[in-house]
């Protein structure tokens, strides 16, 4: 019993010895009610996908109840010109086509009014004269984050390369997804609402030509993975180029019972002189990617720079004025937790006092310091407790031995 007893004792000390935490501290309020605390992309690097071991926890170390706020947007008001709609076709379990009018004698983007949506939605956009003879412009785009926390409706805007067809045509790819509710198309006088994103910054970027396959190849390394929504492009020269380009991870897959790697498309997409080469991506959670550029018989492409960037999130909290809150994160047993605040989201004032998270730190890393560790922390007391558990063991083993030989000799 005694010997048991102490072996639990043991494993509990290495199981917090082992366990991965990030902890970080949120910045003092003024007053008590609702805040939105911005998510910065170094906690997000350390916790869940989807966040659900993300936790608040108060002076006396109780959890915080909050809700996520997905896609925090800027948005600048101003007046919306609609363009005509001439017509809208919808071929069940296949595409929906809407065609309308270019109000202008050059465009190179239209915005679209859509009925909130938790899909992505793939669409290509041609353009003609006479609606007889259509041109490619887009082919097979992404469109997502189709939801707007204010409103029913959001406004997304479309990037495509100047022209100046007098007829558009948007056709959506609706075999694995419903259709999409597109309520009016048109354009701002001025600006459109936007993502708020955050810049993510690459540990290494190695570029690689291969001429025998006349592709250039750039390897993408990150400290830790990382979330990434979009990717931009600064291409230096040629002047005139447009290339076709795919986004991929290794992924592994058991063959012959060993693990191969093999890469899997995450998104492909193109890169013209005609564009500003900024693409929305299908959300990444990757600590590599690799983006392959073919170039044909063609020069390579000499960037200037390649960025990457994640949409901002936010959590809304019920924060009390002059109280001490901790952040913990980082811990992949954890679920999302279930807050009664969740069902009181569409009720809540989108004009919430911001705050930030500061002091971020990865406890049991090798950053740190052991002068700040309590002591089973240490890896000596580890030692130790390994080297007493085995003393125990050839004690509690030898007075056994001795026990069934007294018990033999009676």
């Amino acid at each position: 019993m005694k010997l048991n007893k102490f072996i639990v004792m043991l494993l509990a000390a290495n199981g917090l010895l082992a366990q991965h935490k990030t902890t970080a501290k949120i910045e003092t309020v003024k007053e008590n009610g609702l805040h939105k605390i911005v998510v910065p992309a170094e906690i997000r690097s350390f916790s869940k996908e989807e966040l659900g071991d993300f936790r608040i926890l108060d002076a006396k170390g109780i959890e915080v109840p909050y809700y996520i706020l997905q896609g925090n947007t800027e948005t600048n008001s101003s007046s919306f010109s609609e363009c005509k709609i001439l017509s809208k076709t919808t071929i069940p379990k296949s595409k929906t086509i809407l065609i309308f009018e270019n109000p202008k004698k050059t465009i190179d983007a239209i915005v679209l009014s859509i009925t909130n949506s938790d899909v992505t939605k793939s669409y290509s956009i041609s353009g003609s004269n006479d609606q007889k003879e259509w041109y490619g412009l887009v082919n097979n785009s992404l469109l997502n984050d189709l939801e707007n926390k204010e409103t029913t409706s959001v406004y997304k805007t479309i990037l495509f390369p100047l022209t100046s067809y007098r007829y558009l045509k948007i056709e959506w790819n609706d075999k694995k997804t419903l259709p999409i509710n597109v309520l009016k198309i048109g354009f701002f006088n001025n600006k459109t609402s936007s993502p708020k994103v955050e810049e993510v910054f690459a540990k290494n970027t190695r570029i690689k030509q291969i001429p025998a396959e006349k592709k250039t190849r750039i390897h993408i390394d990150f400290n830790r993975p990382q979330i990434i929504n979009q990717i931009s492009f600064t291409i230096t020269s040629p002047n005139l180029f447009q290339r076709n380009v795919q986004l991929y991870v290794n992924k592994k897959k058991p063959i012959n019972q060993k693990s191969t790697p093999f890469p899997e498309e995450i998104f492909a997409f193109e890169l013209s002189s005609n564009t500003n080469n900024t693409f929305s991506i299908p959300q990444l959670f990757e600590k590599e990617c690799f983006i392959e550029i073919e170039n044909q018989d063609n020069p390579p492409l000499t960037f200037g720079k390649i960025q990457f960037f994640q949409n901002q999130i936010a959590v809304i909290a019920d924060l009390k004025a002059n109280e001490k809150y901790t952040i913990t994160t980082g811990n992949p047993k954890r679920n999302s937790p279930e807050y009664d605040l969740e069902n009181f989201k569409k009720n809540t004032n989108s004009n919430l006092p911001e705050v930030k998270i500061y002091d971020i730190k990865q406890l049991n890393s090798k950053k740190t310091s052991p002068q700040n560790q309590s002591f089973w922390q240490q890896s000596w007391f580890m030692w130790l407790c390994i080297i007493l558990g085995g003393i125990a063991v050839l004690y509690f083993t030898s007075s056994l031995v001795k026990d069934m030989k007294n018990n033999t000799s009676i």
